[in-house]
């Protein structure tokens, strides 16, 4: 059973690549049994688009979502034979209204599930590159690297009071940029205890992100000192790919699969899956087979 929940297509993502039929294509090819199509969310201001999107205006990331919902839905319609197809979205929490625009967005379009991310930090985003992180650091408490995963992690905790997602998108994600060797502050401890205190609480699943190895990083996301922490308070974790288009399908899941044994997970990788009744339920994944 080969599952992934995040990933995304040039179709739809301006810094991916592929058509999305495409990349369902090449997950069919590669055995996957579950895949997750989780595009990113529109975005409400001008000043919130990314560099490649500086032609587009906020309406148009709002149609190019509309019409993700709609040609996902269609694929999952499609393949059904072949592939369990799962529609969902990736958040995002940018200035104090990105949470309230979510939930109008998912009442409008509701998902199977919701991949819950944080990209921004003081509206300022932390993944794009290292200048856009520096700007971040800028941003943050005391203009500080501490600041900056203060601030991420306290952000996180609000996306996940607010719309509890299924699916916790790369848990660490500050770490992208940080310099090697960085280590975390017992208060940014504090901060992680509480998040993953309500992660547990709703019964989210911790994505085991491959991708964070396509970026440098020693591990998947969540690093190994987290996911120790995770594992004394009975987490439950899921595989993601996080692919930004077909070439990405079950990028690294030989290291991921690997990570999983290395890190003593048997038993505790669970995915969702749809019911007759077009529901969504949480089974365990059987690692030993993967």
């Amino acid at each position: 059973m080969v599952v992934s929940l995040h990933s995304h297509s040039g179709q739809f993502c301006l810094h991916a690549h592929g058509n999305l039929e495409d990349v369902v294509l090449k997950a069919i090819e590669k055995g996957f049994k579950v895949y997750g199509l989780s595009e990113h969310v529109p975005r409400s201001r001008a000043q919130d688009l990314y560099p490649e999107e500086s032609h587009l205006t906020p309406q148009d990331t709002y149609n190019t979502f509309v019409e993700f919902y709609r040609t996902a839905r269609h694929l999952q319609s499609k393949y059904e034979s072949q592939i369990q197809l799962l529609v969902g979205l990736e958040t995002e929490w940018i200035h104090s209204g990105t949470l309230s625009e979510l939930q109008a967005l998912v009442q409008a379009y509701p998902v199977d599930y919701m991949v819950g991310s944080v990209h921004h930090v003081n509206t300022v985003p932390i993944d794009y590159d290292t200048g856009l992180y520096a700007k971040a650091v800028e941003a943050a408490q005391q203009s500080s690297l501490e600041g900056l995963f203060r601030d991420y992690f306290d952000q996180q905790h609000s996306m996940l009071a607010a719309l509890k997602p299924l699916v916790v998108g790369h848990f660490d994600l500050v770490r992208i940029f940080a310099p090697a060797g960085f280590e975390l502050s017992a208060e940014v401890w504090d901060k992680i205890r509480r998040n993953v205190a309500l992660i547990v609480e709703y019964g989210g699943l911790v994505e085991l992100n491959s991708r964070a190895w396509k970026k440098g990083l020693r591990g998947a996301y969540p690093q190994a000192d987290i996911i120790e922490y995770m594992k004394t308070q009975d987490v439950k974790f899921t595989l993601s790919d996080d692919s930004h288009g077909p070439n990405d399908v079950g990028m690294h899941y030989d290291k991921l699969m690997a990570y999983v044994h290395e890190m003593g997970l048997h038993g505790r990788i669970f995915y969702p899956e749809r019911t007759a009744a077009s529901s969504v339920v949480v089974a365990r994944l059987d690692t030993a087979s993967t």
